[in-house]
């Protein structure tokens, strides 16, 4: 590339995800970034450091690669990549300092867990709202409040929360909006151009996409002191990303925006599907025309993505039966990858669990739609005798 992606404000997200953060290696032509596996980088005789790395903890090439494109991706000024999602998360809280902050009720068990568990004895107080309903989020702000978390879509029931709405109510407090964006990816919803302060990924995901490398970023709308904070904790901390999966996670965002066009076309073809089922009592996915919040879903977002939750006739026993009955799609945790993936949500959040005891969460992959629902009719026809 003659002139960097962020020279070319106009670029579609399809370029952006091939080129941003990426140029041809000068020393040998290379068009694959190379992978720079060194922990330390030599001084020059002055004891300056001209290609501006000093240490592997603090910054290395394929790090500053992977955030730059990030960044653009997301239409910030800066990124932070760290080894885990739970990493960038606990950066974020740890960055604002012990305080007061708002978040909401359908939030991923994790990140409720990082919260409650290990950040309030810390001296974070936790507001827990229903984040649809904007007067609750208003009512439980106060002069103290530090930052308003956001989920949208939530993990494991598909609510959107009006990013921008939200936004302004934190802001009118001097608080930070941050906003989780790891269902519907920047191909599906930018968050910072609706008005939020910070986004956070869990990379392994949708970014990283092959369920294969895990990590965790924070992109920020602007490089202040916040986000210097924020970079402290990553670089003391410890937690940075290493170059391999900052490589491997580069690599898989350049077809981001093929992946999640194919994500999308099979999350509607099976949540489509599994509304006309005579065993199926609930499906929540937000393109859906009695989903609660389906037109502020179509304000924010592009599409709707690859996450489908299904409430089966019955409770536990009955969705763990049709859970054991399927064929194609696999047991396991985690989503965004290429296969199709299947859990029982509640089993795996555990005690203190708001989710439905008959809730699957479907992570829809890229296998062919007409034998995912084939495999899913099998299953629930065994199951329920039809």
């Amino acid at each position: 590339m003659s002139d960097s992606i962020e020279s070319q404000p106009s670029s579609h997200l399809e370029t952006v995800a091939i080129h941003a953060g990426r140029a041809v290696d000068p020393a040998t032509g290379a068009i694959a970034p190379p992978l720079y596996l060194t922990t330390t980088f030599e001084r020059s005789p002055d004891g300056s450091y001209p290609q501006g790395y000093l240490y592997g903890r603090l910054d290395h090439p394929n790090r500053r690669s992977l955030e730059t494109c990030l960044a653009a991706l997301e239409g910030g000024a800066a990124a932070a990549a760290f080894s885990s999602g739970a990493a960038a998360m606990m950066a974020c809280l740890q960055a604002i300092g012990p305080g007061r902050i708002v978040a909401p009720l359908d939030l991923y068990r994790g990140t409720a867990q990082l919260m409650e568990q290990v950040l309030q004895p810390w001296g974070l107080a936790v507001d827990w709202v229903d984040a649809t309903d904007l007067d609750q989020v208003a009512a439980a702000l106060t002069p103290d409040t530090k930052a308003i978390w956001v989920e949208t879509p939530s993990n494991p029931l598909l609510k959107l929360a009006d990013i921008a709405a939200i936004a302004q109510l934190a802001h009118r407090v001097g608080a930070l909006c941050i906003c989780d964006n790891t269902w519907a990816t920047p191909i599906l919803q930018q968050p910072i151009a609706l008005g939020a302060d910070w986004v956070v990924h869990s990379t392994t995901k949708y970014l990283g996409g092959h369920s294969d490398v895990s990590g965790g970023a924070v992109i920020a709308a602007r490089q202040d002191a916040a986000f210097d904070r924020l970079r402290q904790v990553q670089r003391l901390g410890g937690s940075g990303m290493t170059p391999f999966d900052c490589w491997l996670t580069l690599r898989s965002v350049a077809t981001l925006p093929v992946r999640m066009a194919a994500h999308c076309a099979g999350g509607r073809r099976v949540a489509d599907w599994l509304r006309s089922h005579p065993a199926v009592e609930a499906v929540h996915y937000p393109s859906l025309a009695d989903h609660p919040q389906a037109a502020l879903a179509r304000s924010q977002m592009r599409d709707f993505g690859g996450m489908v939750s299904v409430q089966v006739r019955g409770g536990q026993t009955e969705a763990m039966a049709v859970v054991a009955a399927l064929q194609l799609w696999t047991r396991a945790t985690s989503l965004g990858g290429v296969e199709s993936l299947i859990e029982h949500r509640a089993s795996i959040e555990g005690p203190g669990t708001h989710t439905p005891n008959n809730l699957l969460r479907l992570s829809v992959g890229l296998e062919h739609g007409d034998d995912l629902v084939a495999d899913l009719a099998q299953a629930l026809d065994r199951v329920y005798g039809l």
